[in-house]
């Protein structure tokens, strides 16, 4: 039924169907012309509720004090060398990787979806990453770290150089114009989407993550710790965005869902791991923190296995239990559901610096 308004001596007509029908346009992908940028009314609304939990957790790196961080770094007493190993393989990893996917979400994914409320959630995950870049850069101005150093390290170290190539090759492959009605052309989306969402956020960060937060844990770089807490904050979300995204490509677009390609996600999971794990032991070439490559190895198998499980996939090692349920609770995580277990996740509005609650460590 139109709507009818009489104003000033003008008529004004709003045609019901065609509202109704732009709304039903609405898609992840090859949906209606957006460059209006109109949010209403919203179709994927997990993805406005994200946007705004991801925005009421908001934080500076400037906020977080480093003064005892600095006076460790100084004291050989308070850190081992190991310790201070740990910290530079962790800012020489993350300080480009954060930007790699910035620019990933920013100049590929955002690009390709056609939805306003999904354009309006990856501008978040993308400031976010500025955010972790931003805090990296704090770290070592804060600890006077010679910043060629990390770009060295970064740049110079294979397994981080391999690492990070595991992800550019797929964000290359999506630089340029693509007709999105191919499935083929489909399937390499959903694969962008999987790799930077479940195995580099999703996985291959986490052994860092472990290892930082074990210092912490010991009241060794607080500062630093703090900020990596922030931080496994936001990619919780991130996980969950693109977790969340993938499933709705795939709903929307069953020809993805092959058993080949899923057996190629699976494969693509197990070169993340074997290339995390590679990393592990170049960050602990000696058991440090308490704990031994072979512990964080583990732990990466069971991230992984949760990750494969949460978007639809076998995992790779059942009845593999979390070998730190001390993370778990330091972030005091709570379990999400699993792909069988209907619609996507809920998420509550949360106050500012708020904890992780979709993902467990």
């Amino acid at each position: 039924m139109d709507k009818t308004y009489e104003i000033g001596g003008k008529t004004f007509v709003l045609n019901e169907e065609k509202a109704k029908q732009a709304f039903q346009e609405k898609k992840v992908i090859n949906g209606r012309d957006t460059m209006t940028f109109n949010l209403l009314p919203l179709k994927y609304q997990w993805a406005y509720d994200l946007y705004r939990k991801m925005k009421s957790n908001h934080w500076e790196p400037e906020d977080i004090p480093m003064q005892k961080d600095l006076e460790q770094w100084k004291n050989p007493a308070e850190l081992s060398d190991s310790d201070r190993w740990i910290i530079m393989m962790g800012i020489g990893y993350f300080s480009a990787a954060e930007g790699i996917v910035g620019d990933n979400i920013q100049h590929v994914v955002r690009e390709l979806v056609t939805a306003p409320e999904l354009k309006l959630v990856l501008g978040r995950h993308a400031h976010e990453e500025n955010i972790h870049a931003d805090s990296l850069l704090y770290m070592i101005s804060s600890l006077g770290i010679n910043p060629h150093e990390c770009e060295a390290m970064f740049e110079q170290i294979e397994t981080i150089r391999r690492k990070n190539e595991f992800v550019t090759r797929v964000s290359k492959n999506l630089r340029r114009d693509l007709d999105l009605t191919l499935t083929e052309n489909k399937q390499e989306l959903a694969k962008n989407i999987f790799i930077f969402g479940q195995c580099m956020e999703g996985t291959q960060f986490y052994g860092l993550f472990g290892m930082v937060l074990s210092l912490a844990r010991q009241n060794k770089v607080p500062g630093i710790g703090q900020m990596f807490r922030y931080t496994l904050r936001d990619e919780s979300n991130h996980i969950e965005l693109f977790r969340n995204l993938f499933r709705v490509l795939i709903d929307e677009n069953p020809d993805i869902w092959t058993t080949d390609f899923r057996q190629e996600l699976v494969e693509i999971m197990k070169e993340a791991v074997v290339l995390e794990k590679d990393f592990i032991r170049d960050c602990l070439p000696v058991s440090s923190v308490g704990l031994s490559a072979d512990e964080f190895c583990s732990y990466i198998d069971y991230i992984a296995d949760r990750r494969l499980n949460g978007v639809g996939l076998e995992i790779l090692h059942p009845g593999l239990e979390n070998p730190f349920p001390w993370l778990a609770e330091m972030m005091d995580v709570k379990k999400e559901q699993n792909f069988f277990e209907g619609r996507v996740t809920e998420y509550q509005k949360s106050s500012a610096l708020t904890d992780v609650s979709d993902d467990e460590l």
